[in-house]
């Protein structure tokens, strides 16, 4: 499942990295919390290694 966004795409690489202790849940913004809480670390992996070329800053 590809990232759809390039903020997708951080939002999933910030979650991950919660996920796997690296940083502190606290630091997460609101769309990171929810995706730390409702996918698992493969999922996080899939979306967070998308590649960002051609990709939109935000998708509407």
């Amino acid at each position: 499942m590809p990232a759809k966004s390039k903020a997708q795409q951080k939002a999933a690489g910030a979650a991950l990295s919660a996920k796997r202790g690296e940083t502190s849940k606290s630091e997460l913004h609101e769309s990171s919390k929810q995706m730390y809480e409702s996918m698992t670390e493969k999922e996080l992996e899939e979306l967070a290694s998308t590649k960002r070329k051609g990709k939109p800053e935000h998708k509407h």
